[in-house]
This record gives C-alpha cells, sequence and structure tokens, in this order.
C-alpha cells in the first residue's frame, strides 16, 4: 500500500476572517500548516504529499521552505472554486505508483499517530475509511422554517473528521460517476458512498479538531503550548 496525501489548502480565509489565509497564520510559532505537516510526519506509512493551494497563494512556498520530511513533498497544484475539484486536480498530480489516498484539510493541524494509524488500517480493509467520533449531543434535523421534523437515534450518528482515505481507483470512478452532484457532497466520502463504495469509520481523535474560527485558533494555540 502506497499512500498519498492530498493536503487541501486552497482556501481564502474568508470565512475566518482574515486577510490571510487561516492555514498560514502564525500559531505558537508557526504557520499552522506547518504544525499539520509535522503531524502528518508521524506515520511512516505516508509516501508522498501533494499540497493543493489556491491560485492567488503567495505565502506557501515560504512557510515550507527549509523543512525535510519523512515523505516527499510534491510540488504544490492549484486547486479550484470547490473542494471537488481540488480533489480531482491533487488526483491528477499524484505518482502512478499511489494506490491510496487521503485528504486532508490543511485547517487540521493535530491528527495523532493513532489516528492515521487506524485510518489507513481500516481502509487498506475495506477500501475506504474515514476517522469518526461519537455524538453525544442530542441532534434534531429541521425544515426551512426552522421546526423540528426529527429526532434521529444519536447511536447511529457519527462526526466525521480527516484524513478521509480510499483505494484511489475508487476515488476516480466515484469523482466521474458523480460529476453532476459534486456541488451536493460535503465530503470526500459522500462522493464515495453515492457512487455506491462502502466507507468505514476508524477512531477518530476530539484534537483533531478543524479550525474555523478564531475560537478554534486560539484553542488550537492552548493545545500547541
Amino acid at each position: 500500500m502506497k499512500i498519498g496525501v492530498l493536503l487541501l489548502a486552497a482556501g481564502s480565509g474568508k470565512r475566518f476572517g482574515s486577510a490571510i489565509p487561516k492555514q498560514y497564520l502564525e500559531v505558537a510559532g508557526k504557520p499552522l500548516i506547518l504544525h499539520t505537516l509535522e503531524s502528518l510526519n508521524q506515520s511512516t506509512h505516508i509516501a508522498v504529499v501533494q499540497p493543493v493551494i489556491g491560485d492567488r497563494d503567495i505565502w506557501y512556498a515560504d512557510a515550507v521552505a527549509g523543512y525535510d520530511w519523512n515523505f516527499e513533498l510534491l510540488q504544490p497544484v492549484v486547486g479550484g472554486a470547490e473542494r471537488s475539484m481540488s480533489m480531482q486536480r491533487g488526483l491528477a498530480a499524484l505518482p502512478e505508483a499511489i494506490d491510496m489516498v487521503a485528504v486532508h484539510d490543511a485547517a487540521r493541524a493535530l491528527p495523532c499517530k493513532a489516528l492515521l494509524d487506524d485510518v489507513f488500517t481500516v481502509a487498506e480493509k475495506h477500501g475506504a475509511a474515514v476517522p469518526g467520533l461519537a455524538v453525544h449531543d442530542t441532534i434534531k434535523r429541521i425544515n426551512a422554517d426552522g421546526k423540528v421534523v426529527e429526532t434521529p437515534d444519536r447511536k447511529s450518528l457519527m462526526a466525521v473528521q480527516t484524513p478521509q482515505v480510499a483505494r484511489r481507483d475508487w476515488f476516480d470512478q466515484a469523482l466521474a460517476q458523480e460529476k453532476d452532484n459534486l456541488h451536493l457532497h460535503t465530503d470526500d466520502a459522500s462522493v464515495l458512498e453515492a457512487a455506491g463504495f462502502d466507507v468505514y469509520i476508524s477512531q477518530g481523535d476530539v484534537n483533531n479538531r478543524k479550525v474555523t474560527t478564531q475560537a478554534d485558533m486560539l484553542w488550537l494555540e492552548e493545545q500547541l503550548r
């Protein structure tokens, strides 16, 4: 199994409220993306990391300059307006020898070694896996007016994280099959599911938190310090 990671770092930072994309903001003395790469570097299973950056990115090269990794850090490719387009461009750039692909958000800086090992093991066994955590809050499904229409059983619910891992040929087939519906999918695994591929849950980690808000960044700084 040769694993390639697509490191999605094409976000602009608008939702975060920063002029600089959040993945390049300094946290605990380093750009956030460096902490993410250091976390990925814990795994001995990753052969290459393929960064996918924005078309106006002027920060990536300086952020990663001068560092060495256990994996090969490939030259970045430019992503698209949607996550699925960034995935497609990243997949196309991976070396032919890569047969298992892990898609990871650059803004998730702390995937631990145990999480990485488990998701790779489960994906190798079943073909596709995503880290997940049990949902402890009661979840309500509502309609457009805010009226509660359903209370699903939380025992059957999982909050999923990245990296989301699958056989490369499965991702290729799923993206081709779902090409007209890619805008409907909020994560990579849902594209696989819609195309008929089985996805299994591996062990997630509460510290594998995505930085989305200013509060998340403060939390990350506390964890790193």
